[in-house]
């Protein structure tokens, strides 16, 4: 049974940083592909980064160039390092990883899912 255990988030104000992490159990972050997507308010889930078995990433549009998505392969933990955050970065996070297929930020290729964690950002 593969599950996603979610820690840090929190609130701070516009510009500032805050780090998340994902510790799976009964999933390697090596054997295959994890990520994290966010879902705001009164939306719809939506992909943030996803990074593969060789450290590939794809990051989607708004976080580019402010979010970093990381492994600790020896620890078996998923982190994304968030710079720069502003009030649209608001949203409830949460860590996922598919059982097969592509490894893409689209919430549909996500097979399991981390209880999520909520970040929100002050003007």
């Amino acid at each position: 049974q593969v599950r996603l255990v979610q820690s840090g988030g929190g609130s701070v104000q516009a510009g500032g940083f805050l780090k998340l992490s994902c510790a799976p159990e009964g999933y390697s972050s090596r054997n295959y592909c994890m990520g994290w997507f966010r879902q705001a308010s009164g939306k719809e889930r939506e992909g943030v980064a996803v990074i593969d078995q060789n450290g590939g990433t794809i990051y989607t549009n708004p976080v580019k160039g402010r979010f970093t998505i990381s492994v600790d392969n020896a620890q078996n933990i998923l982190y994304l390092e968030m710079n720069n955050l502003k009030p649209e970065d608001t949203a409830m996070y949460y860590c996922a990883a598919p059982a097969s297929g592509p490894c893409d930020p689209r919430p549909e290729a996500m097979d399991y899912w981390g209880k999520g964690t909520l970040v929100t950002i002050s003007t």
